[in-house]
């Protein structure tokens, strides 16, 4: 086995994260280049809300004891406070009291939303948006004593833009994503039941889907994106034959066409895996000297937003692609791609940065069996 990474074994230092190779049963450090120009949170092991110094690997504990390694695009917090809530508008006897209770990263620093029955009540943020563009509005909120929980309506506007939501008596982060209508939008948490519900961090984002928390104390944040790549050298790797393997899940249905890749730093040859822009389907093509010569796609049910197992079989005129435990495609006419030497999260040569969720990714130097490839992927 060549190159290792995750799989409940992770450390990470400022610009690496460190994979390993466990050949003859000793461990080599594998390093992988990483840079982020900016902070950026993850839910810790204790299930905090937790912060990355710039350019440090997130390794995210986020429904998974395992930990996974996450990698964002870059996103901004159109918000300019997202966790003090005075700052918003208060219609029909909403009140906010700012610094209740702890929140989700473990400080008293979350605020009481109360209501009086009054129809409609609500907290709301009056946004500048662009006509048409999509945008995700994201909060945590929590019960304490709201007479019908189920009765909370998340919303870009009053009496459409949104939805029903139940709030429990756990800090639950819930998200809405809406096409704006004209310049300004109003994201806002409303009901007409009596009582009090928890709420903290705010994030109001461009874009189909939320991303992880982006703190802001009184001006707009950005998080950079996460880019990581060049882990391993020639020797590490068999350009005859092997098995790419993953456990991997991605950010939203339709990301777009994210990779990552064994190659040797080019796409000219590689062994790709891909996120593609058709909704919850993967890709795996091979390219020996710059031509295709293998490409095989998988819709995927459930959604790629799901974990998933993986693996890539690839020797000459033998490839065969296993998706959780179960073979779904294979070409008997393939040519191995020339002097692989490094493992990226990209398509191979730094474009198409790999977006999505990494528990264990794995690089074989032979070809696995059929029982091996079934048992790695079941």
């Amino acid at each position: 086995m060549a190159v290792k990474l995750g799989n409940g074994n992770w450390a990470v230092k400022e610009d690496k994260l460190l994979a390993y190779n466990d050949n003859s049963g000793l461990f080599f450090n594998k390093e992988f280049d990483f840079s982020r120009g900016s902070t950026a949170t993850y839910v810790g092991r204790d299930g905090l809300i937790a912060s990355a110094a710039s350019d440090t690997p997130r390794i995210d504990f986020t429904n998974d004891t395992k930990g996974h390694l996450l990698l964002e695009p870059s996103r901004t917090n159109l918000f300019e406070y997202s966790e003090d809530f005075s700052t918003w508008n208060n219609n029909n006897n909403a009140v906010v009291t700012d610094n209740f209770t702890t929140s989700p990263d473990g400080t008293q620093n979350a605020s009481k939303f109360t209501f009086d029955g009054t129809t409609n009540g609500n907290v709301q943020k009056p946004s500048t948006v662009t006509d048409s563009t999509q945008y995700t509005f994201s909060i945590w909120l929590k019960n304490d004593n709201l007479a019908d929980p189920t009765q909370v309506w998340l919303a870009f506007r009053t009496s459409s833009k949104g939805q029903y939501i139940t709030v429990t008596n756990e800090w639950q982060r819930f998200t809405i994503t809406q096409n704006a209508s004209g310049t300004t939008e109003f994201p806002r948490v409303q009901t007409s039941e009596v009582g009090s519900i928890f709420a903290w961090g705010a994030q109001f984002e461009e874009g189909s889907y939320a991303t992880s928390y982006i703190p802001t104390t009184g001006a707009a944040s950005t998080r950079n994106a996460d880019v990581c790549n060049n882990s391993g050298s020639a020797q590490d790797f068999n350009s005859e034959e092997g098995v790419l393997y993953a456990e991997i899940a991605t950010l939203a249905e339709d990301v777009g066409s994210k990779q990552f890749a064994i190659s040797d730093g080019t796409n000219s040859n590689s062994i790709k895996f891909s996120f593609q822009p058709t909704a919850n389907r993967i890709q795996l093509t091979v390219k020996s000297n710059g031509t295709t010569t293998v490409n095989l796609t998988k819709d995927m049910s459930p959604a790629v937003t799901n974990f998933f197992k993986m693996a890539f079989k690839f020797k000459q005129d033998d490839c065969a692609l296993w998706v959780n435990g179960t073979e779904v495609g294979t070409d008997t006419s393939a040519a191995m791609p020339l002097a692989l030497n490094t493992l990226r999260f990209d398509r191979g040569d730094g474009a198409n940065d790999f977006l999505g969720k990494v528990r264990n990714l794995q690089v074989f130097t032979e070809a696995l069996t059929d029982e091996q490839l079934e048992k790695l992927t079941s």
